[in-house]
């Protein structure tokens, strides 16, 4: 985000807080940042916020922004500051200020206004004049479950009119492209939180089938890319995490351990651990490397409920996963080679715009050197650099194993979607003594790349509905063809019409019911089906069918012959570029 807009959206979270403490004085306050597309602000409150509510707090925030008051900086001893804000009962704040360790703290204050900030604002309340307060939702405290439950107001702001009314239109299509409601409605997914538990999704059977088609083409990109596919068990003995090191450095996620005839088990938070094992059941040759293993392997990780998002972040998920085996000398070459591999597989499904990521060592909680952390960052800086694809740093990013290149894809209203992900291992090889036999007969180390081009094949699905507003390219739709009949008259000509296109491989359905043609027309275009294909007594003694095609209406009458071949053409999978 640009350091001006982020100003200019902090200071925006400031003038929403004096509002809120205008209108409701028993508040009291948490915390409010920018954020990537505007900004929010806790709110300790007894009741919570409504849409009204939120109608009379920006029409507050015009009045201050009217008035244009002036933002001051004012800098007091950490002491003071604390009286200050205890006097004023603001509890949060001076949590806050007990953890800071500076003498002096900074405080912003315009129009009676008081706020512990760091800044900077702009001049005056009086420059925010495009924004708009959008939702409420309940956070907690420092996003600790255990803490209480706040009320975050969400809001955004622009330098121009024309900025803030882009965003909004934007935001109402993202609305309607939202998985969690499209994928109720075409019945892809449900979740169960209260009789099943939050985070955990149930594929209906036309979600089954998109997911099927998209893991079928992934097999079978892997199998022509040198890739041996591998299965292995959801739960592995605790001492397999403890040499990994997750369970030092990732328990956090893990569920709880399970006795299993008086030996702790854990369900498995990684693929990895599982695909070494199978690695070291034979000593490996160098002529063997890079050695590739893939797996759509389902792993379990406790996500807090209140960051649980539809298919985009769950609980139980399947990771289209791959672990390569590799020489030191051959890590940039194999690294050029996942990246174009992974964006041929994306641009299949229909995406063309990517923003790279070269996320760095974390400040905490990592595991190995920092020299080798050092040597691993730069090769895959440089295996970016000679793909010649532009990247960004994202500082601190890495796993605790080491450091990985990002792929976000651009979906069709701009937004940014992780998705691929490649990461370098010095590590795990390491812990669990892996190793194979190089040129002069001698034991040596592999270095071991993680890679997944989805992500999950639950977020990947989730970003596809959204992509697509659900209505899928004629390949990859559940339903591709539904087949209408206008009379019982004609029934037996739209069964024998359904039957061929059936016996072609074409996903078809035949809505015989005895209700309106306008109706199953109606339906059809709901469920967003690429082709309705209607039957008549013309269509009958013609030999033909009149056609409907999702998102264009009424396409003519062509005949049955000439159709089939159109989309028998159109349901080809799209062509790798790998």
């Amino acid at each position: 985000m640009e350091k001006n807009l982020e100003i200019l959206r902090h200071s925006a979270s400031h003038i929403m807080a004096s509002a809120v403490k205008e209108l409701y004085p028993d508040a009291k306050l948490g915390i409010g940042p920018a954020i990537e597309d505007g900004f929010y602000y806790d709110f300790d409150v007894e009741k919570p916020f409504t849409p009204e509510d939120l109608k009379r707090i920006e029409d507050k925030m015009k009045e201050f922004i009217e008035k244009d008051y002036p933002f001051e900086k004012i800098m007091m001893k950490r002491e003071e500051a604390k009286k200050f804000f205890s006097e004023k009962n603001e509890i949060y704040k001076v949590e806050i200020l007990n953890e800071i360790e500076d003498e002096e703290v900074s405080i912003y204050k315009h129009n009676g206004f008081y706020d512990l900030c760091r800044g900077p604002h702009v001049s005056s309340t009086g420059e925010v004049k495009f924004f708009k307060l959008l939702d409420v939702a309940g956070a907690y405290w420092r996003g600790d479950e255990k803490n209480k439950m706040l009320q975050r107001i969400y809001g955004t702001a622009f330098f121009t009119k024309e900025e803030l009314e882009e965003f909004l239109k934007k935001r109402e299509e993202a609305k309607k492209r939202d998985h969690r409601k499209l994928g109720r409605e075409l019945e892809f997914f449900s979740i169960h939180p209260e009789e099943a538990g939050p985070g955990l999704i149930y594929w209906h059977p036309k979600g089954s089938i998109v997911r099927s088609i998209i893991e079928d083409l992934w097999k079978k990109a892997h199998l022509e890319n040198g890739y041996q596919l591998i299965y292995t068990p959801h739960i592995a003995q605790e001492k397999l995490y403890e040499i990994s090191g997750h369970l030092k450095n990732y328990s956090e996620f893990m569920y709880s351990r399970m006795l299993i005839d008086d030996v702790p088990y854990r369900i498995r938070p990684m693929n990895c651990p599982g695909h070494i094992l199978i690695y070291k059941t034979k000593i490996h040759s160098y002529r063997e490397l890079p050695l590739r293993y893939a797996e759509l392997g389902t792993v379990y990780r406790y996500e807090k409920s209140g960051v649980l998002h539809g298919l985009l972040r769950v609980r139980g998920f399947t990771i289209d996963d791959a672990h390569i085996f590799v020489q030191k000398e051959n890590v940039s070459e194999e690294v050029i080679r996942v990246l174009d591999f992974s964006i041929s597989i994306l641009k299949a499904f229909g995406f063309e715009d990517f923003k790279l990521y070269l996320a760095t060592r974390p400040e905490e909680k990592f595991i190995g050197e920092i020299e080798d952390w050092e040597k691993a960052e730069n090769a895959l800086k440089e295996a970016i650099e000679r793909a010649g694809l532009d990247y960004e740093i994202d500082e601190g990013g890495g796993a605790f194993y080491g450091p990985k290149i990002d792929v976000k894809v651009k979906d069709a209203l701009g937004r940014l979607w992780q998705c691929s992900t490649i990461q370098f291992d010095f590590n795990l090889p390491e812990r669990f003594d892996v190793f194979f036999i190089n040129k002069e007969g001698k034991e040596e180390r592999p270095y071991l790349i993680h890679r997944a081009i989805f992500g999950s094949i639950e977020r990947f699905f989730g970003v596809l509905i959204e992509h697509y507003k659900g209505a899928f390219p004629f390949w990859l739709a559940p339903v591709q063809v539904r087949v209408l009949n206008i009379t019982d008259d004609v029934l037996d000509y739209a069964k024998n019409v359904y039957e061929r296109i059936k016996k072609s491989g074409i996903r078809v359905e035949l809505d015989s019911r005895n209700i309106t043609l306008n109706k199953k027309i109606r339906e059809s275009e709901m469920e967003k089906i690429p082709y309705t294909v209607i039957c008549g007594k013309k269509e009958k003694e013609k030999g033909n069918v009149s056609i409907r095609e999702y998102g264009r209406g009424d396409r003519g009458s062509i005949s049955f012959d000439e159709f089939l071949k159109r989309i028998l053409q159109e349901n080809k999978n799209p062509t790798l570029t790998v």
